[in-house]
Order: C-alpha cells, then sequence, then structure tokens
C-alpha cells in the first residue's frame, strides 16, 4: 500500500497528536530499517498502522479478543497492550493488508514476545524513541539505537518493565519473555 493512502486510512482512526506520533514513528522506523537491514517498506507500513486500533472502544477491542482467540490473558492485563493484537486483526480485514511480518510487527509492538523478527525489533523501537516522545531514559536508548539494535531494545524492554513496577502495576509475561530472550541470545 502506497504511503499516502496508507497515512489517509490511519489518520481517520486518530487523534491529531497520535497521528504525529505515527509520522515520528514511520520516520524512525525507516531510518532503524535501513541502519540494520530491515525491508523499509514494511516497516513504514507496519508503522503506520501500528496504532490503527488504538482509540477504538475497549469493549470492541473485548469482543475482538475473545472472538480470534487471541490469549485470554489478555484481557486480565492492562487494557493498554489489546491495541497491538486488535490493531493487526483490523488492519487485514480493513486495510487489507497481509503480509504476516507486517502484522506481526503490529501485534507485537507493546509486549514484544521471545525470538522476534527484525521487522518487530524495529517497529517496537521507533514506537518507543521516536522524536515526540519525551519521559526518563528515552534519550538513552535513542542514543543505544545508533549502535546496537539489540541493546537499545534490552534497554527500551528493562525500562518499561520498571516503570510499570514502580507504579504497582502488573507485567503481562510476554514482556518478560522478551527481555529475557534478548538478554540470553546477547551472552552467546
Amino acid at each position: 500500500m502506497e504511503r499516502e493512502k496508507a497515512l489517509e486510512l490511519v489518520k481517520k482512526q486518530l487523534t491529531e497528536h497520535r497521528y504525529q506520533h505515527t509520522l515520528g514513528v514511520m520516520e524512525t522506523a525507516i531510518t532503524l530499517a535501513g541502519r540494520y537491514g530491515a525491508d523499509e517498506k514494511k516497516a513504514e507500513v507496519a508503522a503506520i498502522f501500528h496504532d490503527y486500533a488504538k482509540f477504538r472502544p475497549k469493549d470492541e477491542m473485548k469482543e475482538i479478543i475473545v472472538a480470534q482467540r487471541f490469549p485470554r490473558d489478555l484481557l486480565e492485563f492492562n487494557t493498554e497492550l489489546w491495541h497491538a493484537p486488535v490493531g493487526a486483526y483490523l488492519v487485514e480485514k480493513e486495510a487489507g493488508i497481509t503480509d504476516r511480518e507486517v502484522l506481526n510487527a503490529i501485534r507485537y509492538h507493546t509486549s514484544g514476545r521471545a525470538n522476534m523478527t527484525l521487522l518487530e525489533k524495529v517497529i517496537y523501537l521507533a514506537d518507543y524513541i521516536e522524536p515526540g516522545r519525551h519521559f526518563p531514559g528515552v534519550d538513552e536508548v535513542r542514543e543505544m539505537a545508533k549502535e546496537n539494535l539489540d541493546r537499545a531494545l534490552i534497554k527500551a524492554v528493562q525500562n518499561t518493565i520498571l516503570f510499570l513496577m514502580k507504579k504497582n502495576q502488573t507485567v503481562y509475561p510476554e514482556t518478560v519473555f522478551t527481555y529475557n530472550d534478548l538478554i540470553n541470545k546477547l551472552e552467546d
């Protein structure tokens, strides 16, 4: 799908602030893809659509999670996780994107997963470090992303887990698996 058409579809689903975030993720994803050898076009499409379901009603997302037999444990964790797998589903159904790599990059951009593909890593990290993000630790991860994708990703996941723990929030198990997998592979 061409960039302008994709952006037009996505803009209808987002607030202006979230649309600007999406543009930042898109540019960051293209840069990271170029730096680390991922497919830049797939990175662009996944980045554009990564928050497609962000503002869908919670009831609609819950119905899709149940109907599509997504992992039921999703319903036991923060609803912020829901828009990623639901978004992948809706992007396929409503926008006609069928590329599994692109859909999985959307699906796992909030939780991560063990054995992430290069494209999944690019989208996860681009979402975390896009220029509009301002929070403690983001500048360090941006600098790390210039040198080593996996080390930057580890730091981003670590920061996310620590943030959730400091707020006494639960951590989705897949995010812990992501961290452990990345650490184990780094030591190999």
